[in-house]
């Protein structure tokens, strides 16, 4: 099973469009994942329309028709592997102690709200993964999303993928 996670994307606002090798990353994945901050619901309707399956949260910059239509925190079982998605985890320092004990029945966490790529283990195993974002790096040297792979309930191959600038 093959993975796209993105997140932070700020459509319409501080992100343009989404850049064509994330398209092409869509249609390529099994499963997309997004952890929020959408902005409108344009991209919403179109990752519905597009990904085989779609996971998505809320974020803080999204508005009253966003979370009519998705929740705060989403779970999923994913070959195996649990899953959850949440926008924000609070500040970096002891983050991993915190959402191992708000996720104890979690394999792998995606989050976002920072823009900065995350990949950290938590002592008790929890996975935690921010892809940053494809369209709006602020302080980042590039914009970037996440790919990965489960197989017989292992989280497997995890990339951060980055792009200069948007096409």
């Amino acid at each position: 099973m093959r993975l796209l996670l993105i997140s932070d994307t700020h459509l319409p606002g501080r992100g343009r469009r989404i850049p064509e090798p994330l398209w092409r990353a869509v249609e390529a994945a099994d499963v997309v994942v997004h952890a929020g901050d959408w902005v409108g619901t344009a991209l919403l309707d179109e990752l519905e329309a597009r990904a085989r399956r779609l996971i998505g949260v809320v974020g803080n910059n999204d508005g009253a028709e966003l979370r009519a239509r998705l929740p705060e925190v989403a779970t999923a079982e994913l070959d195996g592997v649990r899953l959850a998605v949440v926008h924000e985890t609070g500040q970096s320092s002891g983050r991993e102690r915190r959402c191992a004990s708000r996720f104890p029945d979690t394999d792998v966490l995606v989050f976002g709200h920072s823009h900065i790529p995350w990949d950290t283990v938590a002592d008790t195993g929890l996975r935690l993964l921010n892809p940053g974002s494809p369209t709006d790096r602020r302080r980042q040297p590039t914009h970037t999303w996440m790919t990965a792979r489960i197989e017989a309930g292992r989280l497997l191959d995890v990339e951060l993928h980055h792009l200069e600038r948007p096409t």
